[in-house]
């Protein structure tokens, strides 16, 4: 399985967002390709599908820097479906939203209508997780991609956000997780 590090969707869009990521930029652009890359080896995709995952991907957690929110997963959604109606592609916003909206969810997502919903969720978890979940790829591809696409302290950027969500809120659940 070939690593993609640099895909021409995913960088023109994160490419509008980079003075407004700041820091984080490196970190955020490296889950992007992670988890994009773990989506292309979960599934044999077309060329449409792999575009619509590199949307998605640029997308999915945005909204950290758009409306500076622990419940960022609305006001991601808002940016994707905005690209996509100043692009021409409205018809991809409803695959597109859940793709971005579930991609949190515990639960597998189960509609068949939309398989990508469900391949999005588990590309996004292997890299959350470090690579503790795997959903059948290979701990050696895993491991390379890891390598070969530095975390650039995305993880530890994560955690302080996580930090202060459960200081302030220790018996809530985050408001971006779905059962």
């Amino acid at each position: 399985m070939d690593i993609i590090s640099n895909h021409p969707q995913i960088e023109q869009i994160l490419g509008v967002w980079k003075e407004q990521i700041g820091e984080t930029y490196d970190g955020y652009r490296g889950h992007v390709y992670r988890m994009f890359n773990c989506c292309l080896a979960l599934r044999d995709c077309s060329e449409e599908e792999v575009r619509k995952l590199a949307i998605a991907a640029a997308f999915h957690d945005i909204g950290l820097w758009s409306a500076h929110t622990a419940d960022y997963l609305p006001p991601s959604v808002a940016q994707a479906q905005k690209w996509l109606a100043e692009n021409g592609l409205s018809d991809w916003a409803e695959e597109i939203s859940l793709m971005i909206d579930m991609h949190h969810k515990i639960r597998p997502w189960r509609d068949p209508k939309y398989p990508l919903v469900e391949v999005f969720r588990q590309g996004d978890l292997v890299d959350f997780s470090l690579g503790f979940f795997k959903f059948g790829l290979p701990s050696a591809y895993v491991s390379r991609l890891k390598a070969e696409i530095p975390n650039a302290g995305f993880h530890k950027f994560l955690l302080s956000g996580a930090k202060d969500w459960f200081c302030q809120h220790p018996l809530s659940p985050p408001p971006f997780m779905k059962w």
